[in-house]
């Protein structure tokens, strides 16, 4: 199998969140043009209160045109921001609550076709009450849910999030 050779990287838009680039590439010796979205990364929590219910988000997505039900997460600050700073920061801008103990559950890249994206997963527990600091442009509300419930939606195919569905499904093969 011959190497994907990239040959050009040309910034065509730059967004608040992303980049947009096209790649000229060589793939068996034949030119193709290539979108490629460069994303920082992110952090996501599956926050488990005292009585195992997982806290969970509920936001307007604008991409999807409807509020989604997802487990906290954000971008990094920075693209050399250490993820699990994100999540600890995250988890309580988002759900007003912060962990005794954060612990590294797996990595989801979300769009591999066409995006670099990374989400670094992690588990929350010994939570504590604070207060969301929300963005001024964001509207969050926060529910506690039980893990067959939140199951039964991924297998219903409601609740659609990659990063929800992986930190959720790993949580419960790993712990329950």
């Amino acid at each position: 199998m011959e190497p994907v050779k990239r040959l050009k990287r040309e910034l065509r838009a730059q967004g608040t969140v992303i980049g947009l680039y096209k790649d000229t590439v060589e793939v068996n010796g034949q030119l193709a043009e290539w979108d490629y979205i460069h994303h920082d990364g992110a952090a996501c929590v599956v926050a488990v209160t005292d009585n195992g219910k997982l806290l969970m988000v509920r936001q307007y997505r604008n991409a999807l045109d409807r509020f989604t039900l997802e487990l906290p997460a954000g971008k990094l600050d920075s693209p050399d921001e250490p993820t699990i700073e994100c999540a600890i920061r995250e988890l309580e801008e988002e759900t007003g609550y912060v962990a005794e103990k954060m612990e590294y559950l797996l990595t989801v890249n979300t769009t591999v076709a066409f995006c670099n994206e990374k989400v670094d997963v992690y588990l929350a527990t010994g939570l504590s009450k604070t207060a969301q600091h929300l963005d001024p442009e964001e509207e969050i509300n926060v529910e506690e849910w039980d893990i067959e419930d939140l199951k039964k939606l991924i297998y219903e195919g409601k609740l659609t999030d990659g990063k929800t569905i992986a930190g959720i499904m790993t949580y419960a093969a790993k712990y329950l």
